[in-house]
């Protein structure tokens, strides 16, 4: 059995590095971050006209009908160069939510829309994680007047809900909890401080917000199941791109730096750390794409399989960072330097959804109920 990527994905993984490489080197990446929008906005036609942005949604929407195996390309790729913009918010979290709303899934296979989910609301004691929250009992409210809809309630923090055209919110009724799709106004969008600049977070206050029902009252269980599989193997294979890339940056600058007129990667200290980065980088892959596999093909043990890999792949991403920068010395903790933009992104990441430990507990407990 042939468990290798299709030639066609591999494709698709070149041309996507490519374009990055031109459209997201690190000084563009450092000029977005620290900018108000935090993005280029005409990133996100370009990426739909070259067929990313609908790699999974239905040809008769206007995507390419794929899967989820041809997006964990994409997903592993943006991590490695830093892309900052919706991808992750849009494909990941909200499309799959979306299937009721085709004329969105158009827009967002065309370049004109963007997507995010809003279904974390922050904790009674003021507490907040990015991520889904536990999704059963949300304190957000959806009224029915007829055959219209509006949403109260407060979300946050909502990945990327700035650069949002559509918002994808959970909300509950008597009759147990949906999904609602809202076009948000401006004032109802409030950005929140992040560690990562170049993965954006706020909060969402709507007051009798008009809305589309997506699912019904009763019926957001499954597919909010599925989005969190969804987001965790994508967050893992964005955590293996992070990791393969600062795993590089050490390598390079261990082999041109010299100490005692002989490069530094030459030294047990330094070269130890890069084969450390190595290592878990190569185990995180392989849960990474044995999360997708499991994800595109609807496996039982997706969800183990996600889990395990987003708990693996983003402590990974982070421990590599802390090394890279060891590997570089003082530059390696220099703002100019791209490392510590990694690094936050790669924090950033293991905290979504919980920590790491959050994910080997999910894992754990799978094992034990068999």
């Amino acid at each position: 059995m042939d468990f290798a990527f299709t030639e066609e994905q591999e494709m698709l993984r070149d041309q996507v590095r490519s374009w990055l490489a031109a459209e997201c080197p690190a000084e563009r990446v450092a000029e977005l971050g620290e900018s108000k929008a935090g993005w280029d906005e005409s990133s996100w036609p370009k990426m739909a006209e070259l067929g990313w942005t609908g790699l999974s949604i239905p040809e008769e929407h206007g995507g390419a009908g794929m899967g989820f195996l041809d997006e964990a390309v994409v997903f592993e790729e943006l991590g490695y160069r830093l892309y900052p913009g919706p991808y992750l918010s849009t494909v990941a979290l909200a499309v799959p939510a979306l299937q009721a709303a085709p004329d969105v899934l158009v827009a967002v296979a065309e370049g004109r829309a963007r997507a995010t989910l809003a279904a974390a609301e922050a904790e009674p004691s003021g507490s907040r994680g990015a991520g889904l929250g536990d999704g059963d009992d949300p304190t957000t409210s959806a009224e029915r007047d007829g055959d219209a809809w509006t949403i109260t309630g407060i979300k946050e923090p909502v990945v990327d809900l700035q650069l949002a055209t559509h918002v994808v919110v959970s909300a509950a009724t008597t009759e147990g909890v949906g999904l609602w799709l809202v076009e948000p106004s401006p004032d109802a969008v409030t950005p929140l401080e992040t560690v990562d600049s170049t993965r954006r977070l706020g909060r969402l206050n709507l007051e009798a917000h008009p809305a589309t029902a997506l699912i019904e009252p009763g019926g957001a269980r499954a597919t909010l199941g599925h989005i969190r599989r969804r987001i965790d193997a994508a967050l893992a294979l964005e955590a293996v791109g992070v990791a393969q890339r600062v795993l590089e940056l050490a390598r390079d600058y261990a082999s041109e730096r010299t100490q005692f007129d002989k490069p530094i990667g030459s030294f047990q200290a330094v070269s130890h750390q890069i084969a450390d980065i190595y290592m878990g980088t190569e185990l995180a892959r392989s849960l990474a794409y044995w999360a997708a596999w499991s994800v595109a093909e609807s496996q039982a043990d997706a969800k183990r399989a996600a889990a395990a890999a987003r708990s693996m792949a983003t402590g990974v991403a982070v421990s590599a960072c802390e090394a890279s920068i060891q590997v570089h010395g003082g530059i390696g903790f220099t703002w100019e330097h791209v490392l510590h933009r990694y690094y936050k992104r790669a924090l950033g990441n293991a905290a979504f959804n919980g920590s790491p430990a959050t994910g080997r507990a999910t894992v754990a407990a799978s094992l034990l109920d068999q």
